[in-house]
């Protein structure tokens, strides 16, 4: 799994430093113009805002594998092992709770 991920950010790493240099490139020459079209800025950003945010999940993912944590706070992002019963950063409950007491009702 950890091959596959690696791969995954790899390319999202490239196409991140792509875009990012298209639109350094996009907003120079539109200065260069003094023509600036902010419609065209702003869908290029958002379209780098999103690979940015899908980068962070995949480098989030394989911290997560390598550390060989269960999983992440959600409440600090802090790792976790697994059976752990509370957050050791932040002191959140990590267990789900809310079927213990239907079981016990019979």
């Amino acid at each position: 799994m950890s091959t596959d991920l690696e791969r995954r950010r790899d390319r999202l790493a490239r196409e991140l430093a792509e875009l990012q240099w298209d639109l350094g490139g996009l907003t120079y020459e539109m200065a260069s113009r003094d023509h600036f079209r902010l419609d065209v800025l702003a869908r290029q950003a958002a379209k780098l805002q999103h690979l940015d945010a899908e980068l962070a999940e995949v480098e989030r993912m394989l911290k997560l594998d390598q550390a060989g944590a269960a999983g992440a706070c959600g409440s600090c992002g802090a790792l976790y092992a697994r059976g752990s019963v509370f957050c050791w950063q932040c002191g959140k409950d990590l267990m789900d709770r809310g079927e213990v007491g239907t079981v016990a009702g019979g």
